[in-house]
Protein backbone atom coordinates (compact mmCIF):
# COMPACT_ATOMS: atom_id res chain seq x y z
CA UNK A 1 0.00 0.00 0.00
CA UNK A 2 1.26 3.49 -0.79
CA UNK A 3 1.07 5.66 2.29
CA UNK A 4 0.68 9.41 2.20
CA UNK A 5 3.21 11.65 3.90
CA UNK A 6 0.71 12.54 6.63
CA UNK A 7 -0.04 8.87 7.30
CA UNK A 8 3.66 8.14 7.58
CA UNK A 9 4.13 11.13 9.87
CA UNK A 10 1.30 9.95 12.11
CA UNK A 11 2.58 6.38 12.16
CA UNK A 12 6.04 7.55 13.17
CA UNK A 13 4.70 9.84 15.91
CA UNK A 14 2.43 7.07 17.19
CA UNK A 15 5.29 4.56 17.38
CA UNK A 16 7.73 7.05 18.90
CA UNK A 17 5.21 7.95 21.62
CA UNK A 18 4.49 4.28 22.27
CA UNK A 19 8.17 3.44 22.63
CA UNK A 20 8.77 6.38 24.95
CA UNK A 21 5.76 5.32 27.03
CA UNK A 22 6.90 1.68 27.17
CA UNK A 23 10.67 2.06 27.44
CA UNK A 24 11.26 5.67 28.43
CA UNK A 25 13.05 6.40 25.16
CA UNK A 26 12.84 5.86 21.42
CA UNK A 27 15.70 4.95 19.13
CA UNK A 28 15.77 4.95 15.35
CA UNK A 29 16.30 1.19 15.26
CA UNK A 30 13.32 0.56 17.56
CA UNK A 31 11.02 2.75 15.48
CA UNK A 32 12.24 1.13 12.25
CA UNK A 33 11.59 -2.33 13.64
CA UNK A 34 8.13 -1.37 14.92
CA UNK A 35 7.14 0.09 11.55
CA UNK A 36 8.91 -2.48 9.38
CA UNK A 37 10.98 0.15 7.57
CA UNK A 38 14.69 0.87 7.17
CA UNK A 39 16.49 2.90 9.85
CA UNK A 40 17.42 5.47 7.17
CA UNK A 41 13.69 6.02 6.53
CA UNK A 42 13.13 6.70 10.22
CA UNK A 43 16.16 9.00 10.42
CA UNK A 44 14.83 11.06 7.53
CA UNK A 45 11.37 11.24 9.08
CA UNK A 46 12.74 12.20 12.49
CA UNK A 47 14.63 15.09 10.88
CA UNK A 48 11.40 16.22 9.18
CA UNK A 49 9.49 15.87 12.44
CA UNK A 50 12.13 18.01 14.15
CA UNK A 51 11.76 20.73 11.51
CA UNK A 52 7.99 20.68 12.08
CA UNK A 53 8.49 21.03 15.84
CA UNK A 54 7.28 17.55 16.84
CA UNK A 55 10.57 16.09 18.08
CA UNK A 56 13.81 17.22 19.63
CA UNK A 57 16.51 15.56 17.58
CA UNK A 58 20.21 15.52 18.12
CA UNK A 59 22.17 13.54 15.58
CA UNK A 60 23.63 10.32 17.02
CA UNK A 61 22.05 11.04 20.41
CA UNK A 62 18.41 10.14 19.90
CA UNK A 63 15.21 12.11 20.14
CA UNK A 64 12.21 12.93 22.27
CA UNK A 65 8.80 14.42 21.60
CA UNK A 66 8.20 18.12 22.05
CA UNK A 67 5.06 19.29 23.82
CA UNK A 68 3.38 19.72 20.43
CA UNK A 69 4.59 16.26 19.38
CA UNK A 70 3.14 14.75 22.57
CA UNK A 71 -0.20 16.47 21.91
CA UNK A 72 -0.38 15.20 18.33
CA UNK A 73 0.67 11.70 19.40
CA UNK A 74 -2.00 11.72 22.14
CA UNK A 75 -4.69 12.59 19.56
CA UNK A 76 -3.45 9.81 17.27
CA UNK A 77 -3.45 7.33 20.16
CA UNK A 78 -6.99 8.36 21.21
CA UNK A 79 -8.24 7.93 17.64
CA UNK A 80 -6.62 4.50 17.45
CA UNK A 81 -8.15 3.48 20.78
CA UNK A 82 -11.65 4.65 19.84
CA UNK A 83 -11.59 2.67 16.60
CA UNK A 84 -10.11 -0.40 18.27
CA UNK A 85 -12.75 -0.28 20.98
CA UNK A 86 -15.60 0.22 18.51
CA UNK A 87 -14.55 -2.68 16.28
CA UNK A 88 -13.93 -4.89 19.31
CA UNK A 89 -17.41 -4.10 20.66
CA UNK A 90 -18.76 -5.19 17.28
CA UNK A 91 -17.03 -8.53 17.89
CA UNK A 92 -14.69 -8.41 14.93
CA UNK A 93 -11.73 -10.80 15.12
CA UNK A 94 -8.66 -9.19 16.73
CA UNK A 95 -6.61 -9.44 13.53
CA UNK A 96 -9.46 -7.82 11.59
CA UNK A 97 -9.67 -5.04 14.18
CA UNK A 98 -5.94 -4.34 13.81
CA UNK A 99 -6.08 -4.36 10.02
CA UNK A 100 -9.17 -2.18 9.79
CA UNK A 101 -7.87 0.38 12.28
CA UNK A 102 -4.59 0.69 10.38
CA UNK A 103 -6.45 1.03 7.08
CA UNK A 104 -8.93 3.74 8.06
CA UNK A 105 -7.57 5.62 11.06
CA UNK A 106 -5.81 8.24 8.94
CA UNK A 107 -8.86 8.99 6.80
CA UNK A 108 -11.49 10.01 9.34
CA UNK A 109 -12.71 13.52 9.89
CA UNK A 110 -12.91 14.70 13.50
CA UNK A 111 -16.73 14.76 13.43
CA UNK A 112 -16.82 11.12 12.28
CA UNK A 113 -14.43 10.09 15.02
CA UNK A 114 -16.58 11.96 17.55
CA UNK A 115 -19.66 9.98 16.46
CA UNK A 116 -17.68 6.74 16.83
CA UNK A 117 -16.57 7.84 20.32
CA UNK A 118 -20.19 8.49 21.23
CA UNK A 119 -21.22 5.07 19.87
CA UNK A 120 -18.55 3.39 22.01
CA UNK A 121 -19.66 5.28 25.12
CA UNK A 122 -23.32 4.61 24.39
CA UNK A 123 -22.87 0.88 23.91
CA UNK A 124 -20.54 0.57 26.91
CA UNK A 125 -23.16 2.26 29.10
CA UNK A 126 -26.01 0.21 27.55
CA UNK A 127 -24.66 -3.30 26.97
CA UNK A 128 -28.18 -4.68 26.45
CA UNK A 129 -28.57 -2.42 23.42
CA UNK A 130 -25.20 -3.52 22.07
CA UNK A 131 -26.28 -7.15 22.43
CA UNK A 132 -29.55 -6.34 20.65
CA UNK A 133 -27.65 -4.69 17.81
CA UNK A 134 -25.27 -7.66 17.52
CA UNK A 135 -28.23 -10.05 17.37
CA UNK A 136 -29.81 -7.88 14.69
CA UNK A 137 -26.55 -7.78 12.71
CA UNK A 138 -26.06 -11.56 12.89
CA UNK A 139 -29.69 -12.18 11.88
CA UNK A 140 -29.40 -9.85 8.89
CA UNK A 141 -25.93 -10.89 7.74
Amino acid sequence: MNRSASESTEDHLERIAGLIEDKGYARVTDVAEALGVKPSTVSNMVRRLAVRGFVNYERYRGFSLTEEGREVAARIKARHQILTELFSLLELAPETVDQEVEEIEHHLRPQTLEIFRQMVNYWKSRPEELRAFLRFARKNA
